[in-house]
């Protein structure tokens, strides 16, 4: 997608130098840049492989000096992350087109919106409402009385269930599962999780009278908040009673679960392999690094952050900083962790002790 230098640095609401007319066709990293490319060198780490380049044009540093560089033009950016952001959304040939395919199967009760695009082998169901602009990529189904708001796009085989309803703009990457029953069973007498928690392990489970598992069934569907994505692969799970609450502006990654009933705050992350158990419930702004795992019924504040592979047992308040299994403040799991280091030479300094106690006169 050709773009002038000026356009580009309008979309970035930043400044551009040298020839801004320069039209150039796609971003690119420094040391592979052509004259056509527009160079990604937002730090003067950069600058060798920049100068190396054939590039005519790049996105660089305050303060870099062009005719150094080699540039006929150049933007500079305050923030590289942010400018990436906003440069990838100009560059995104995000697919254009409406209508819809003639092999999708649409209930004659179901309300489609304008400039809605529908495509191959989509199933929608009955009472369910298309808001405008939708795009419903191939394969996609989407289960009763589910709503969709304006400008939705659900990626390829994506799985929308009965009484899910998503605001405006929500994206979901392929094979997504939004709505899918919660994992809810019950034993007519208490289960060995149940026992195994009650007695605290002092107790030998033996085999219950009855140990058949009878389905709690999932009846309170979904909400997803405006601009929400959800990332390949994952599966938020149908409330009990209630529906399972995301909320607006949060996005979830890859290959991540999110159990029955859960409520997620407003612009929270939630990194691949994250596990949220039934019925907790998280803040506005909770980071979720990588393998995160929680209990049920947790309960977390605002601007809560989980460091990668932390387990959360307990309740944690605004603001805090966890990590490790089971999760602790960071002062305390570092105090930990030192600790934990220090055992061999403890050991050593206990075994010691315990040979001069053991045969005092070998003492000095």
């Amino acid at each position: 997608m050709p773009l002038t230098i000026a356009e580009i640095a309008q979309a970035l609401g930043t400044t551009a130098h040298g020839n801004t007319a320069l039209v150039v066709r796609r971003p690119a990293e420094p040391g592979s840049a052509g004259p056509d490319d527009l160079a990604l060198a937002m730090s003067k780490a950069y600058a060798d492989a920049l100068r190396a380049s054939q590039a005519r044009a790049a996105i660089v540093w305050d303060g870099a000096d062009l005719d150094d560089l080699g540039l006929a033009a150049a933007i500079t950016v305050p923030r590289a992350r942010l400018a990436m952001a906003q440069l990838t959304q100009a560059f995104d040939p995000r697919p254009t087109g409406t209508g819809i395919h003639p092999t999708a199967v649409i209930d004659p009760a179901a309300q489609i919106g304008a400039d809605v695009h529908i495509g191959p082998f989509v199933v929608i169901g009955p009472g369910v409402a298309l808001g405008d602009g939708c795009r419903i990529d191939s394969h996609v189904s989407i289960g009763d009385r589910a709503t969709l708001g304006a400008g939705c796009w659900l990626g390829a085989g994506t799985r929308i269930g009965r009484d899910c309803h998503l605001g405006a703009r929500v994206i979901t990457q392929p094979n997504a599962v939004i709505g899918s029953d919660g994992f809810s069973y019950v034993t007519t007498d208490l289960a060995n999780e149940e026992r195994a928690i009650k007695t605290m392990g002092r107790t030998q489970l033996t085999p219950p009278q009855d140990g058949t598992r009878h389905r709690i069934h999932s009846l309170g569907g979904v909400v997803l908040g405006d601009d929400v994505e959800v990332g390949s692969n994952s599966t938020i799970d149908a409330g009990t009673i209630r529906p399972t609450r995301i909320g607006r502006g949060t996005k979830i990654d890859n290959q991540v679960h999110i159990g029955h009933n859960c409520v997620v705050g407003e612009d929270c992350i939630v990194c691949g392999h994250v596990g949220l158990a039934g019925s907790g419930t998280f803040g506005d702004r909770c980071v979720f690094a990588g393998k995160v795992g929680t209990k049920d019924h947790v309960t977390l504040g605002n601007d809560v952050v989980m460091g990668g592979g932390a387990n959360v047992y307990s309740d944690f308040p605004d603001g805090a900083f966890v990590m490790g299994s089971p999760a602790l403040d960071m002062p305390d799991h570092r105090a930990q962790q030192k600790a934990l280091r220090g055992l061999p030479q403890l050991q050593k300094i206990v075994a010691d002790l315990r040979a001069r106690l053991t045969n005092p006169g070998e003492a000095g």
